[in-house]
């Protein structure tokens, strides 16, 4: 045999080995940190109860609007197919509607969400879907009535909430470290505004429970 087609059988032979070496370090691996960031929207799906002064209701519901912010996840593997998963992002800043009325507030929020992440495919796929679940934190903060209002309401507060968050996402390997991401959350979020009319009470619950997605690029350490 020539030394070509020796050199070419011993290639053909050696390739499938350094091929799955190859896939291997490429892999999802215990110990492995996945970090993403991206455009995060969050779009509330709300349910408003009726708006009471003074324990009375009134015919007057509230809604809030969808924004974008800048987002991060992680995602800390605790075994090749378990990972523990955090979701956070710069402010998210919304306006409360009033129906009948208008826009009449604004206020902002931070929701801090932990989910425990299973990753189905083998470590070696160039592609990872993985699902989740855990709890989410919704902190609200800068609460404020808009310039009409301001003179006749006031002491607007949004109480924070706990709540169950579900997760579904999908990393697409580039190269051995970095990868595209798209994901969405649902998340479990209810709080009970409070504010004062003149001399009157006012408060109204909502259940906010947002749709969350995200569609960034990230990078495994």
């Amino acid at each position: 045999m020539s030394t070509f087609a020796s050199k070419l059988s011993a290639s053909l032979l050696i390739a499938p080995a350094l091929l799955a070496a190859s896939m291997a370090t490429h892999a999802y691996q215990a110990g492995d940190v996945i970090v993403r960031t991206g455009a995060v929207a969050v779009d509330p799906q709300e349910s408003s109860g009726n708006v009471k002064i003074d324990g009375e209701p009134r015919p007057l519901k509230v809604g809030v609007d969808s924004n974008v912010q800048l987002g991060l996840t992680g995602t800390y593997m605790l075994t090749d197919n378990l990972g523990l998963g955090l979701l956070a992002a710069t402010p998210f800043k919304h306006t409360i509607n009033l129906n009948g009325v208008g826009e009449l507030a604004d206020i902002k929020h931070l929701p801090p969400t932990l989910t425990l992440q299973y990753f189905p495919m083998a470590s070696s796929s160039v592609w990872q879907p993985y699902v989740g679940a855990g709890i989410n934190y919704t902190t609200f903060f800068s609460e404020s009535f808009k310039t009409p209002f301001k003179e006749d309401f006031r002491s607007l507060s949004l109480k924070d909430s706990w709540g169950l968050a579900l997760e579904a996402g999908l990393d697409y390997r580039l190269t051995e470290n970095i990868v595209l991401n798209a994901a969405v959350w649902y998340a479990d979020i209810d709080t009970e505004a409070t504010f004062r009319v003149g001399d009157a009470r006012g408060k109204v619950s909502v259940d906010i429970d947002p749709f969350v997605y995200m569609l960034g690029v990230g990078y495994k350490f």
